[in-house]
């Protein structure tokens, strides 16, 4: 996935430098009606705004209803350190800087913002404990590092890892400090990986050889259908779902107390090298038990829960229960705002009543990828049925409103977690938040239409837009009124006006100006930081526009080896653009000798297809290379082109053909325009080669 690296080299510093770029980009318009809110002095962006009185009163009453006289999360996430890192910087091999837990130092130094929520303060606090802990005797987690935790089982012969972080090099550092106070030089004797998304498989690299793999020595474990998974869910929408974190995870956000302050499920997402090392044993069985390395472990498949593949372990020797991320200290997202296919909570919330009767019943102990232990029966069991409880009911409940009519589009202001479960802090919204998941539980089961045939097949809003701003009597009268709901506070309804006038004009800067300033507060008042750092991304994009310039590859070779010849070949056929593909046809026979796979390949009715495992008996190509070949152009390290003139790529038939498709193919733009009026004239960039397996950027969470 990108991260903030990514695209801040394309900023100006912060500071001096950057307030001069924001005033060029922004200066011109008229005066509001009213008087807007002075910037804020000490806000990273020139424009920002302080917290109104709307949102500091917001902030006081959520802070009175919260139970903040419930310390326990604050013992439990100090129990146990070993060692604190001191190190608060840890650089990338690239040379750019990986991890910086300093930028989040902050959140420590006050009791309380009047910009943050005091429970989204809360959990960046207790994501704040930065070090290696001892969950039990044998059992040890890195914190703090990156967006997940670390965790090493001590076996016969040496470490266990579970789910290795983000990147190598946050990984690394976690290991070095495991050896220099209980690692006892012993090296790595098995890796787990929980489930299929980056951040508990992508620092792999970091603690492990993958010769050691290859020669049978470490085993790697995972849930069965891994590596499919691990690589299809970030394949077909990759682009879109990469430039839609750059609103969920804040990525052009300062870490600062008007800005970004934490992601819930940890601090951030790290900035290293990803990499990955296939597994080489997966569990196939509902449950599964051997040992590894010495140690009995019982494995509970739970797929289609927080991930496609996911795996529990129990280890029932030490009465441990490893709950990988199906338990967390937060409610988790049913639809996540990157965009994913939308979970099942029933069947989470299920199979999290398995472990519970099937392991939690003696268990002594809980830990997972995220956050902190759960020690003594009564408070692993007191956890578990809070969080069952939390994904059934919010299941059933949106059910029980949707069978009386409640449609998509009231859902988040209609349902409400019960008060029982709203007064555990670990089932408060810091990674998925009531709002946006009673919307995707409805989108599971319904759909996105809310059965008005008004909604059925609107206008885009780009065409409606000026018609509600004629019938509103203009710009100025909408931006009058806009700030007057601005200044009392009705900043929702704000923005339905607003925005429309956006839409209608987007290069009418009091608009976008104004839309940000509202924008801004609605995210300040947010508990979730998901739904936080997409209102300050939109209100920073308004402002600044979308950063051009060059973009820091994070792309990852083991990733696009790991991909699928299939999955390669459904994506050149998105990324082909079917208005430039009309009136050609052609058949194409590919042949991969090394791996012995067959495709047919077909380009009809400006279409691309695919069919594995046939063969065309007379095509008008036939493309003949190794997998392994042909992955250094899905890497784009050698063209295709390249691959047929040095003969490693053997054509028969009319080869002109991989021409004409090779110009179907387009690049998709990883900055395009989210907020109207906010994509600035685009530098030139490189462009990818046409059978180039992009998008590779791999996404946490």
């Amino acid at each position: 996935m990108p991260t903030r690296r990514d695209f801040m080299t394309a900023l100006p510093a912060t500071g001096a430098a950057f307030a001069v770029a924001g005033a060029n980009l922004l200066e011109g318009g008229a005066a509001f009606a009213q008087t807007p809110p002075a910037p804020l002095a000490g806000h990273f962006h020139p424009k920002g705004k302080a917290p109104s009185a709307h949102t500091i009163e917001v902030l006081k009453a959520a802070r009175a209803s919260l139970p903040f006289d419930d310390t326990r999360d604050f013992d439990e996430q100090s129990r146990g350190l070993i060692a604190p890192m001191t190190e608060m910087v840890i650089p990338a091999d690239a040379g750019h800087v990986a991890w910086d837990m300093a930028s989040f130092q902050f959140l420590d130094q006050r009791e309380e913002f009047d910009s943050i929520h005091p429970s989204l303060h809360r959990i960046c606090r207790l994501n704040n404990g930065y070090g290696l802990y001892e969950v039990i005797p044998g059992i040890y987690q890195a914190r703090g590092f990156d967006l997940s935790n670390i965790t090493f089982v001590r076996g016969k012969t040496g470490w266990i890892v579970f789910d290795p972080m983000v990147t190598t090099e946050t990984a690394r550092a976690a290991w070095k400090l495991l050896q220099a106070n209980v690692g006892d030089g012993l090296p790595v004797s098995a890796v787990i990986y929980s489930h299929t998304h980056a951040d508990h498989w992508g620092g792999v690299r970091g603690i492990l050889d993958e010769a050691d793999v290859r020669s049978g020595k470490v085993p790697v474990i995972a849930p069965v259908d891994f590596l499919d998974f691990t690589v299809s869910e970030n394949v077909y929408a990759g682009n879109a779902m990469n430039r839609r974190l750059f609103y969920q995870y804040g990525l052009l956000l300062e870490a600062a107390p008007h800005g970004y302050v934490g992601q819930g499920l940890g601090p951030r997402v790290s900035a290293g090298a990803t990499g990955l090392i296939a597994p080489t044993r997966l569990v196939s069985e509902p449950i599964e038990e051997f040992e590894v390395d010495g140690i009995r472990m019982i494995f509970q498949n739970t797929p289609n829960t927080e991930a496609p593949r996911e795996m529990n372990t129990y280890l029932p020797d030490m009465k441990a229960l490893w709950m990988a991320e199906n338990i967390i200290a937060s409610l988790h997202n049913i639809y996540t705002l990157r965009g994913a296919q939308v979970r099942d909570p029933l069947a989470w919330s299920k199979y999290i009543a398995d472990a519970l009767y099937r392991f939690g019943l003696e268990a002594e102990v809980m830990f997972a990828s995220h956050h902190w232990p759960r020690w003594g029966n009564e408070r692993v069991q007191e956890v578990m049925r809070g969080q069952r409880d939390l994904y059934a009911n919010m299941n059933n409940q949106v059910l029980h409103l949707a069978n009386q009519g409640v449609t998509i589009n009231q859902i988040h202001n209609v349902y409400e977690v019960p008060k029982g479960l709203r007064t555990k802090w670990d089932c408060r919204g810091y990674h998925g938040s009531p709002e946006h998941n009673s919307r995707g539980v409805i989108q599971r089961y319904l759909g996105f239409w809310d059965c008005n045939p008004a909604t059925l097949i609107p206008p885009s809003p780009a065409d409606s837009a000026p018609l509600y701003v004629e019938m509103m009597g203009g710009a100025p009268k909408i931006l009058a009124r806009g700030r007057e709901l601005h200044d009392a506070g009705e900043y929702p309804l704000a923005v339905e006006i607003v925005n429309k006038l956006v839409q209608a004009e987007p290069d009418n800067a009091e608009a976008k100006d104004l839309l940000a300033d509202i924008f801004e507060q609605l995210g300040y008042q947010q508990e979730n930081p998901g739904l936080r750092n997409s209102f300050l991304s939109g209100a920073y994009e308004l402002r600044s526009g979308i950063p051009q310039g060059e973009m820091a590859s994070s792309s990852s070779p083991d990733v696009i080896r790991a991909m699928t010849t299939e999955l390669f070949l459904n994506f050149l056929g998105i990324r082909m653009d079917s208005r430039k593909a009309e009136g050609l046809r052609f058949t194409m026979n590919l042949v991969t000798p090394d791996n012995g796979e067959t495709f047919i390949i077909e380009l009809e009715n400006a279409t691309l297809t695919n069919i594995a495992g046939f063969q065309a008996s007379a095509p008008d190509l036939t493309l003949t290379i190794d997998r392994a070949d042909l992955e250094q152009t899905m890497m784009g390290a050698k063209t295709l082109d390249a691959q047929i003139a040095d003969g490693t790529a053997k054509v028969e038939g009319d080869v002109t053909l991989l021409a004409k498709l090779a110009a179907t193919m387009v690049d998709f733009d990883p900055r395009f325009e989210v907020m109207p009026g906010t994509h600035g004239k685009a530098e030139a960039v490189a462009h990818a080669s046409p059978y180039e397996a992009v998008p590779e950027k791999i996404i946490a969470e």
